[in-house]
């Protein structure tokens, strides 16, 4: 299958507009079915480029099904999953990739045995044109230098050349981050990025997310309302694999169905 090519010199805007969209991800009607269990049931969903949006909902609600069939990792029962105008709903998961979409998951996938820098710049490679290449990379690499670069992005300067093996939990965290980074992505979906953090890590975590490039959009899920409010703009509440709620965070944050269902009657 091939990639569809992308001309750097039209802005994001003029691309949309070509396609007869104003959305970076949209989803019409995307249900998945595994034998009579419903894990998604009729979602419908469009987020903006550059968007921040929080997916919230109890355990079971479908949040990570949900990823599962935006990334390819599932491919819908029923619906459609647009990126960037492009119907990518048959895609596998290597062509969204190479489409500009990323995403984290709830257990770490990491080369523990090689050091954080070397993680990221196999990240980088991953995602490069000469991503099959073995040759050892030279001084002046470009992909090397970007990955320097993303090492200061997720604040792990100090510790680029230690073994993953030897880091905290957190820090490994950071470092998934820096590895979704790679390869310039247009959007990026994070799975519970905050889930075993120490208050410490979990600010440090927000000041990362909030700190990326105003043109990035992103969805986070997450049980932590704290850290899902303050990231992002927009918020969709799931429950019994449906999209029940949507609104501000300060809207959801208020609502009293929100209030019974995900935070147990209130919420200071």
């Amino acid at each position: 299958m091939s990639v569809t090519a992308i001309d750097p010199t039209r802005s994001v805007s003029d691309r949309l507009e070509a396609t007869g969209t104003s959305n970076a991800l949209e989803l019409r009607g995307v249900s998945k079915y595994f034998g009579a269990l419903a894990a998604l049931q009729d979602i419908t969903l469009s987020v903006r480029p550059g968007e921040r949006r929080a997916v919230l909902g109890s355990n079971g609600a479908g949040k990570t099904t949900l990823f599962n069939c935006i990334t390819g990792d599932f491919l819908p029962t029923h619906g459609s999953v647009r990126f960037f105008g492009e119907d990518v709903t048959e895609f596998a998961a290597h062509e969204r990739i190479r489409r500009g979409l990323r995403r984290t998951y709830q257990i770490s996938l990491l080369f523990t045995g090689l050091s954080v820098l070397d993680n990221i710049y196999l990240a980088c490679c991953g995602v490069s044109r000469n991503r099959f290449s073995f040759l050892r990379p030279r001084r002046n690499d470009a992909l090397m230098a970007t990955a320097e670069d993303l090492v200061r992005v997720v604040h792990l300067e100090d510790i680029k050349n230690t073994k993953v093996s030897a880091l905290a939990y957190g820090q490994q965290r950071q470092l998934e981050i820096a590895m979704a980074l790679s390869g310039a992505p247009r959007f990026i979906l994070f799975d519970e990025p905050a889930a075993g953090l120490s208050p410490t890590e979990r600010s440090e975590l927000i000041e990362i997310l909030t700190g990326l490039p105003g043109h990035m959009g992103y969805i986070i899920i997450e049980h932590d309302m704290d850290v899902a409010l303050r990231v992002s703009e927009q918020v969709s509440m799931m429950h019994n694999g449906r999209i029940f709620k949507e609104g501000k965070p300060a809207e959801i944050e208020e609502d009293p169905e929100v209030q019974a269902l995900y935070l147990g009657g209130g919420h200071d």
